[in-house]
């Protein structure tokens, strides 16, 4: 199955950009359904965005039209462009993936649909 290792985090200030990849080996993403998820400290794990098979994309209300997931099938790399970040986006984020039939889009914001996640990078907004 896919191995996956993001890059990317760092700290920025209110209002500013990053953009995190998530570089797949052992298996061709396209193959999955994906996800970017995040972890802020004493917080639960929440979906921030995804992109099923076809490439049909979900994202939470909170960063509906401040982040944009997609996916560049060429270099099997997952990626999440942030604008306009808040000091509420800090938290340790973490891309994943599975394949399993029958997910529907609509649950593909749920943690507990991935069975493979990468180890996680931190961002960091400053106020």
């Amino acid at each position: 199955q896919v191995q996956l290792v993001e890059s990317g985090g760092g700290s920025v200030q209110t209002g500013g950009s990053l953009r995190l990849s998530c570089v797949g080996s052992g298996d061709r993403i396209s193959n999955y359904y994906m996800g970017w998820f995040r972890q802020a400290p004493g917080k639960e794990r929440e979906g921030v965005a995804s992109i099923a098979r076809y490439d049909n994309t979900d994202y939470a209300p909170s960063v509906k039209g401040r982040f944009t997931i997609s996916r560049e099938h060429a270099e099997n790399t997952l990626y999440l462009q942030m604008n306009s970040l808040k000091p509420e986006d800090t938290a340790i984020y973490y891309c994943a993936a599975d394949r399993r039939s029958g997910t529907p889009i609509t649950q593909l914001l749920w943690a507990n649909k991935y069975g493979v996640w990468g180890q996680g990078t931190q961002v960091t907004v400053s106020s």
